[in-house]
C-alpha cells in the first residue's frame, strides 16, 4: 500500500504540493483512481482523484477510518544533534520507524551542533512515517535548551543516559510499561555535571543503556527500541 501524506485533508480536499507531484508525475495516478491518505493523526482515508493537478491534486474522501496507536505507551527522546547532521537524521528515520510520540532535538553545554534545518528533519520523519505505513505521526520539536525541557517535563517517568562513573541504574529495569517516558540523549561530549546535577533535582533517574558505549544516534535508538521491547513484553504478559 502506497500512504499519502495530507495534514489538512479534512478541509483542503487537497494533496499537499510535494504529495501532489508524487501522486499525479511519479505514481501517475488518473482521475477517478482511489488512494489512501492519512492526516497523521490517526485517521486513514480512501479518497477519489478529482482533478489530477501536480500543483494541487483535489480528491474526494470516499471513507474515513480511525486507527488505533501500533504501540501502547507515550515516548518521548530528547537528543543533542550530533555534529554529522547525517547521524542524527538516521536516528529520527528509525526511531519514527520503530514508534515514538515525540522527538525534541536539545541545546547543551558540550553541544557540537547548535543550528538544525527544522524543515529537513521534519521531512525525514513524514517520510519514515509514511513508509512504515503509520497513521500517528510523532512531533519533532524546536531545537529546546536542556533547562528549559528539564523544568517543563511533566512525562510520568523521565530519564537522563550519561557516562560519568557514578550510580546509574540500567533503563530496561527501570522503565514501566504504559507510562509516558521522557529520556535525555547527550551529545557526543556527554551531559556536563551540572545538567546532570539539574535533572536530577527534577526528579530524573540518572541510567545506562548498557555495558558498551554508544554513540549519540545509536543511544537513541536503543532507548527507543528498549521502551518499544519492555512495553511489548508487558502486554504479551498482560502487566
Amino acid at each position: 500500500m502506497i500512504l499519502f501524506y495530507a495534514p489538512d485533508i479534512e478541509s483542503s480536499f487537497a494533496l499537499p504540493q510535494e504529495e501532489s507531484q508524487h501522486c499525479v508525475r511519479v505514481l501517475r495516478h488518473k482521475k477517478n483512481d482511489i488512494i489512501t491518505i492519512t492526516d497523521g493523526k490517526g485517521n486513514l482515508f480512501q479518497a477519489s482523484i478529482t482533478d489530477p493537478n501536480p500543483r494541487q491534486c483535489l480528491v474526494e474522501i470516499q471513507s474515513k477510518e480511525p486507527q488505533q496507536k501500533s504501540f501502547n505507551y507515550n515516548l518521548h527522546i530528547a537528543i543533542a544533534p550530533t555534529k554529522n547532521i547525517d547521524r542524527l537524521e538516521w536516528m529520527i528515520e528509525k526511531c519514527t520507524e520503530i514508534g515514538i510520540d515525540q522527538i525534541t532535538p536539545l541545546l547543551c553545554h558540550y553541544s557540537e551542533r547548535k543550528v538544525v534545518n527544522q524543515e529537513r528533519l521534519e521531512k525525514i520523519v513524514v517520510s519514515a512515517a509514511k513508509q512504515s505505513l503509520k497513521t500517528f505521526f510523532p512531533r519533532l520539536n524546536p531545537l529546546t535548551d536542556i533547562s528549559q525541557l528539564i523544568n517543563n517535563a511533566t512525562e510520568q517517568q523521565r530519564f537522563i543516559a550519561h557516562c560519568y562513573e557514578t550510580k546509574r541504574l540500567d533503563l530496561a529495569n527501570e522503565l514501566r510499561p504504559h507510562q509516558s517516558t521522557l529520556i535525555l540523549i547527550g551529545p557526543e561530549g556527554d551531559f556536563s555535571e551540572k545538567e546532570v546535577k539539574m535533572a536530577i533535582e527534577q526528579h530524573f533517574v540518572p541510567v545506562t543503556l548498557g555495558k558498551q558505549r554508544l554513540r549519540t544516534e545509536t543511544a537513541g535508538v536503543v532507548a527507543c527500541n528498549t521502551a518499544a521491547i519492555i512495553n511489548q513484553l508487558a502486554e504479551n504478559l498482560k502487566i
